[in-house]
């Protein structure tokens, strides 16, 4: 009977352990975006949806620095408090936070231009200690002289933020572009969003069209540009589809921030899976499939521009009459 029991207890012990290896532990990940704007929200779901995708149990805190450096820094150091088990920076300047504060815990960053540049890693071919991520720099050449090929600019226009080093990489990107496609180049630096309408109308006047990277500050008050621009009948290209759909940018072309999401998503999963930070590469969205292209064919019109219709069978979205299509 003493031996059966024993056979029982043993039994038991076995089986609870087995439970016990099954139930997946919970883990904390805080997500970190500089300001709220479409682009963003859709790089953090994507974020969240690759986590969970992959079977993770996972407790997320999602924190907004709304443009400002300090709450930025805060935020870090709140992630830090918390002890996540992993941090996730969107842009630049939160990248640059957690990377200051966290010193012990993995950070990652997403839709971030250069890396290299803003101090996050030394090279691209691997992570920097705990750091790694994703860079969203755009073929910002190739856009330029789609734009002058398409809509016949002469002299482009570009607003930037000063004290952003996204946007000061962006610029030099630009500058390139615009000296590669001989057309002339006008600036307009802002350091805040509040800026972002009176540098529309600061620069409207002195260029053919204005060309648009991925500067989050001027993303988040891009309806306040749409609208100087729209009415000086001047055509906007975006290097992000997602911001311009809902319409008033004449071109827009990038990838999908949802997908750069999940892009980065998948190197969390990485590091939550055992890989270390400076064993993954940078990625960059490369692939075809990774970008979108839009036309707005009301703002074309507006613009009396026309739109060969060999771009026009490229396009992923068409907006006309005041709706969106996906082709």
């Amino acid at each position: 009977m003493k031996k059966i029991a024993g056979i029982l207890l043993i039994s038991l012990a076995c089986v609870s352990a087995l439970f016990a290896k099954d139930e997946k532990k919970t883990v904390k990940i805080g997500i970190a975006k500089i300001v709220q704007h479409p682009a963003l929200d859709a790089a953090e779901q994507g974020i969240k949806d690759a986590i969970e995708s992959a079977g993770i149990k996972a407790e997320f805190d999602f924190q907004n620095a709304n443009g400002d450096v300090n709450t930025a820094s805060q935020i870090a150091a709140q992630f830090k408090d918390e002890k996540v088990d992993v941090a996730v920076g969107i842009a630049t300047p939160i990248a640059i936070a957690l990377a200051n504060t966290l010193k012990n815990t993995p950070v990652v960053f997403g839709t971030v231009t250069d890396p290299v540049g803003a101090g996050l890693v030394k090279t691209v071919a691997h992570g920097e200690g705990n750091i790694t991520g994703m860079s969203d720099e755009l073929p910002s050449k190739e856009h330029i002289k789609l734009f002058k090929e398409i809509a016949g600019i002469k002299t482009l226009g570009y607003i930037y933020t000063s004290n952003e080093d996204n946007s000061l990489s962006s610029l030099d990107l630009v500058k390139a572009g615009c000296k590669e496609a001989g057309i002339k180049l006008v600036t307009q630096a802002i350091s805040t969003s509040a800026e972002v309408k009176q540098a529309a109308e600061a620069i409207v006047n002195r260029c053919d069209g204005i060309y648009l990277t991925t500067d989050n500050t001027v993303f988040s008050a891009l309806p306040s540009l749409v609208g100087v621009f729209n009415k000086a009948k001047k055509p906007i290209f975006s290097g992000d589809v997602t911001g311009a759909m809902e319409g008033g940018c004449f071109m827009a072309s990038g990838f999908n921030y949802y997908k750069a999401g999940l892009a980065t998503g998948e190197i969390v999963v990485q590091i939550l899976n055992g890989k270390k930070p400076s064993e993954i590469p940078v990625r960059f969205m490369t692939k075809p499939e990774d970008s979108d292209l839009l036309f707005d064919l009301d703002a074309a019109k507006a613009c009396g521009i026309k739109i060969p219709d060999l771009y026009l069978k490229q396009a992923s979205y068409i907006y006309e009459k005041g709706k969106l299509t996906k082709k």
